[in-house]
């Protein structure tokens, strides 16, 4: 383990990050408001501290080794997220558990939130907390497609596995700084058209520029209670719902269709066919039930709401359009469990992934066929290209993995008081990304305990790094030499 290169690294990232705390001082100014100290300390604590990590080992260069690359990803978001909780706490009523809890949720893109009266908080709050999950919305594509790979582990593993073309080991150049930019590019556009979108529709420029930083990271951050129902505008709910589903997609195949200047890329992709079939079922289903338990007078209320809702939350970006846990009988439920299938590997979205989803169903027809027919020799394939039994191993592994884990803190989160359907549902929405939940996290997660709150901090953070990532740190054999 390379201590020094690691410190040096996380040095270098607080540094980075510091400069984040700047624009808001920009905002604070022209907002006139007295938040500008807030941020400027802010500043300065992440600066100094990222000095004082970095001065000392500034000469070490050396190439890090696997070990190390697991400890800089968990370092990377767990270092940010306690150093992004300095506003909140210096300049709110938060609690720095509460500061740490709204800084985790807009770095990993979950968009839960404590805060319980959004529209009453300053401009340059409002827009650090929409600029944070930006910023994790970047982090994730690099993470999810640069940087895992190399770690061999996430999810554009299995998207090597069955994409053709000029992927070079899972990356789209053959240089990783080159996949970076990239991404960069693809990322900044979305954005960028994205805000242009909204501003046309009806939304004023501040809240144009900040609901585009959460939707293209599919976060749920708004700068109002009431979120994207605040502006009860259909123009912008569209807006909305193309961007989370161009969010949700590989952004590798965002990458090719570009370059080939066709949409062919998405079409012949398995992936993307099964993720927009997904959405479709789930939105299809929820309209047709609002509209006959007349939970919506007329079909066309039940049907913007229903489609609205199935993509905010099957994309896992939360946003909302009504109060969506008092649906009637199975409907949030149904669209909670949607949240699990999630994005697809490679974009900004949470969940298990689609990609990982699609395997297990094939895996569990192949048991079925092989029940019929045991002599018989079954593949599972993903397109026309068959899978190694290394791939169904990871997936397995991995959907596991997140049984126990979900079990575990959903009856520690029961065990510091909470029901258990607020339970299932927060470990669900946090574990997912997604962030509203049902119960008593239908709304906001001001009210559960601290205890619970930090349960769910790293529920998150198993969520957005594919829980490989963080669990291979507590096993014994990676502290071995």
């Amino acid at each position: 383990m390379q201590l020094r290169a690691i410190q040096r690294i996380v040095g270098l990232l607080l540094m980075l990050f510091s400069i984040t705390m700047l624009p808001p001082v920009l905002v604070a100014w022209i907002a006139s408001e007295a938040t500008i100290w807030i941020f400027l300390i802010a500043f300065l604590i992440t600066l100094c501290s990222g000095v004082v990590l970095w001065l000392p080992v500034r000469s070490y260069h050396k190439e890090l080794r696997l070990r190390d690359g697991f400890v800089v990803v968990v370092m990377f978001w767990l270092v940010l997220g306690l150093f992004g909780a300095f506003p909140f706490a210096i300049g709110s009523h938060l609690t720095y558990i509460d500061s740490i809890f709204e800084s985790i949720s807009g770095l990993t893109t979950t968009g839960a939130t404590v805060i319980t009266k959004i529209d009453g908080l300053p401009t340059s709050v409002l827009y650090y907390r929409q600029q944070l999950q930006w910023l994790g919305g970047m982090g994730i594509i690099v993470l999810a497609v640069a940087i895992l790979p190399m770690l061999g582990v996430g999810g554009m593993q299995l998207y090597r596995a069955e994409t053709p073309g000029p992927m070079k080991d899972n990356k789209l150049t053959p240089r990783i700084t080159e996949t970076a930019k990239t991404l960069w590019y693809i990322y900044l556009g979305l954005t960028v058209t994205c805000a242009l979108a909204y501003w046309l529709a009806g939304m004023s420029a501040f809240d144009a520029l900040a609901h585009s930083f959460s939707t293209v990271a599919i976060g749920g951050f708004s700068t109002h209670d009431e979120s994207i129902g605040y502006f009860n505008n259909a123009f912008i709910e569209g807006v909305a719902i193309i961007f989370m589903m161009l969010s949700g997609i590989n952004f590798a195949l965002h990458f090719l269709a570009w370059r080939q200047l066709s949409l062919k890329p998405y079409w012949t992709d398995p992936e993307f066919r099964a993720y927009i079939s997904a959405l479709s079922f789930s939105a299809v289903i929820t309209t047709l039930y609002l509209y006959a338990s007349g939970t919506f007078k007329s079909f066309g209320s039940a049907l913007h709401h229903g489609i609205f809702q199935a993509v905010s939350i099957g994309t896992t970006s939360g946003f909302t359009t009504a109060e969506y846990h008092t649906w009637p009988s199975f409907l949030p439920v149904m669209l909670l469990l949607m949240s699990f299938i999630g994005g697809c590997a490679g974009s900004t979205g949470g969940g298990l992934k689609v990609i990982r989803v699609l395997l297990l169903l094939k895996q569990g027809m192949r048991e079925i066929k092989r029940l019929i027919h045991p002599s018989a020799q079954f593949s599972v394939k993903i397109g026309d290209k068959s899978l190694g039994g290394r791939v169904i191993d990871a997936v397995w592994g991995f959907f596991s993995l997140y049984v126990v884990c979900f079990s575990l803190m959903s009856l520690m989160l029961a065990a510091t008081g909470l029901d258990l359907v607020s339970s299932f549902s927060a470990v669900a929405a946090c574990m997912n990304n997604l962030g509203p939940g049902l119960g008593q996290v239908g709304a906001n997660y001001a009210s559960i305990s601290g205890v619970a709150k930090s349960i769910l901090c790293v529920a998150m953070l198993l969520g957005r790094l594919e829980i490989f990532t963080l669990l291979v740190l507590l096993t014994p054999i990676f502290w071995r030499k």
